[in-house]
């Protein structure tokens, strides 16, 4: 017997096994396990019909909702007018074997961040991305990819398909930062396409710092969280999706939409591009990250020095 024996039924059921085994009497048995002679020749009264029908219709009740644990079918049975408390069905699944074993808790993936948790100061500073799933009329999936930028609220990336890849995700991050300069740190939750190792590998290779959540705090990476509450909303609850080219121009007009005349609350009211117009009025080079106001306040200090030299 591997299993401690606690209660006065295992010991009784120790006892018994002993004393046929003949390795012991009676009353050294009970003197070594700790157990009353009166409860070793205890024996249970016989079940009342009552008793019965309430095992009958537990046996009913498991095999109809098979993942239904003790709390849920007390309730259905107080439902039905049985007087009875979840510890009493608790006791007499157990005795019946109708006990939900419980379910094996994923083991969740992690990334190696590299970078500690930022808060975006300027433009191309931290980049988010994750993803949001649809699906279209027919029932077909449809996955999207979003990356955006934490301090501009641009929208750089919004690819949808029928399902992304690690290694579709970094083409369309190396996209974006061909158009809009890299960034100094991405923050993502750990789904697998972005701790993925070529992942990891290239954004080391390009001297991108990771920044990843803690898993099961969506809270974290907000900004995404917030915007594709604004997307489902003002875009996917209101259009009608049939197929998987529909679903590109419907939603790359939305991007369009968003970045250039959708008024932003947190940036004044603003629309991202007129923001990043008044932030940054020269446009940056392609593959170069976009100047920070740390440049600019350089350029400032440069200017200064230089006329007051003159």
């Amino acid at each position: 017997m591997r299993k401690k024996v606690v209660s006065p039924a295992h010991r009784r059921a120790a006892a018994q096994q002993v004393v046929a085994a003949g390795m012991c009497s009676q009353r050294a048995a009970c003197q070594i396990l700790r157990l009353a002679r009166s409860t070793y020749g205890y024996r249970g009264r016989t079940p009342t019909p009552a008793e019965e029908r309430l095992r009958h219709r537990l046996h009913e009740l498991a095999l109809r909702h098979p993942r239904y644990g003790y709390r849920r079918i007390a309730a259905l049975l107080r439902q039905e007018g049985w007087r009875v408390g979840k510890r009493h069905i608790q006791r007499l699944r157990r005795a019946e074997g109708l006990r939900v074993p419980p379910s094996r808790r994923k083991l969740v993936r992690r990334g190696v961040s590299t970078g500690l948790p930022t808060t975006a100061t300027h433009r191309g500073h931290v980049w988010t991305w994750d993803f949001i799933a649809d699906a279209t009329v027919r029932g077909g999936a449809l996955r999207i990819l979003t990356i955006l930028d934490e301090y501009t609220r641009e929208c750089h990336v919004l690819r949808v398909d029928r399902a992304l890849c690690s290694e579709d995700v970094l083409a369309w991050l190396q996209k974006a930062i061909e158009e809009h300069g890299a960034p100094e740190h991405l923050r993502s939750d750990n789904g697998s396409e972005f701790i993925a190792k070529i992942v990891q590998r290239w954004l080391g290779k390009n001297h991108i710092k990771t920044i990843y959540i803690e898993p099961g705090s969506p809270w974290q990476n907000g900004f995404v969280e917030s915007f594709h509450g604004r997307f489902r909303d003002e875009c996917l609850n209101r259009e009608q999706l049939w197929t998987l080219t529909e679903a590109r121009v419907v939603i790359s007009d939305y991007r369009c939409e968003y970045n250039q005349l959708r008024p932003h609350s947190r940036l004044g009211y603003l629309s991202p591009a007129r923001f990043v117009a008044q932030l940054c009025p020269s446009s940056a080079m392609v593959g170069l990250r976009p100047p920070s106001a740390k440049d600019g306040q350089n350029q400032n200090e440069n200017v200064t020095s230089t006329n007051g030299s003159n």
